[in-house]
């Protein structure tokens, strides 16, 4: 979360050369700490609109959803932090986050490997008493997935 502050204290002292010590200069030097870090990598406060409400770019739809359903939590948070800086409202949306969030986000997971006809014949047997072909379908295909990852991983 440090690498965060220090990219808020860095724009805010950029912004401040131009007069612009206000609003997003504060909400972004508070952000990591108001939201924590695994949101902080996956959203980013981006502007502050005429209207007072601030524009947060997300790594992707699902964390702009999610994040909408915790914009009253958020708010509370920033109200915490920022008093009468705090932005009216929050829209969330997909969009461009600065490097430092992704050079800190993980890397994603190791493909998983193809299941043998063993794994699926087992992954069958296990979802086999599944009356609901769909969930039984679902259910097979993630115990193959286990399996060959279990596989995969003792292959390392």
């Amino acid at each position: 979360m440090a690498e965060f502050q220090r990219l808020g204290d860095e724009l805010g002292t950029e912004l401040s050369r131009f007069g612009a010590t206000g609003t997003i200069a504060a909400i972004v030097a508070a952000w990591p700490a108001a939201v924590g870090d695994g949101v902080a990598r996956n959203a980013w406060p981006e502007r502050v609109g005429r209207d007072g409400v601030l524009f947060v770019a997300t790594s992707g739809a699902a964390w702009a959803f999610e994040l909408t359903q915790l914009a009253p939590e958020i708010m509370e948070k920033l109200q915490a932090a920022l008093g009468d800086d705090t932005p009216r409202a929050l829209r969330f949306a997909p969009g461009k986050l600065p490097a430092a969030g992704l050079e800190a986000m993980p890397p994603p997971p190791a493909p998983i490997p193809d299941a043998t006809p063993e794994e699926d014949a087992t992954a069958r047997s296990w979802a086999g008493e599944i009356e609901d072909p769909e969930l039984r379908e679902i259910v097979a295909r993630a115990a193959r997935a286990s399996l060959a990852r279990a596989r995969g991983d003792r292959a390392l």
